[in-house]
């Protein structure tokens, strides 16, 4: 299990545990985090599942694919650290993660 911070929009803070080969999106869903909408189950598709990856993290996790930048390019409040949580797959380097979510999705 690794741990996962959602910061959201208004402050709130829930630090969760999730399974290694998860998604930081299923960590919010399975945990009932209502930022992350997750529309589209996970398949990259919708956008619903739009986060800021913290900075001191931003470094440690793979890069965005093609299809993501152009879901990406979608949402509203996009930042630098703007990521999909479905596309960002926990692995015990990831434990500790901070991600916080945008305030359109509430």
């Amino acid at each position: 299990m690794v741990k996962v911070m959602y910061i959201e929009a208004d402050g709130r803070e829930y630090e969760v545990e999730i399974a290694a080969g998860d998604t930081v999106m299923q960590g919010a869903v399975d945990h009932l985090i209502s930022g992350i909408l997750a529309e589209c189950g996970g398949s990259c598709s919708c956008a619903t599942c739009h986060c800021y990856v913290d900075e001191a993290w931003v470094t440690k996790i793979p890069d965005p694919s093609d299809t993501e930048e152009d879901m990406l390019s979608a949402v509203e409040e996009r930042k630098p650290t703007s990521r999909l949580s479905c596309q960002i797959t926990m692995t015990d380097g990831l434990d500790g993660l901070v991600v916080r979510l945008p305030e359109s999705q509430y």
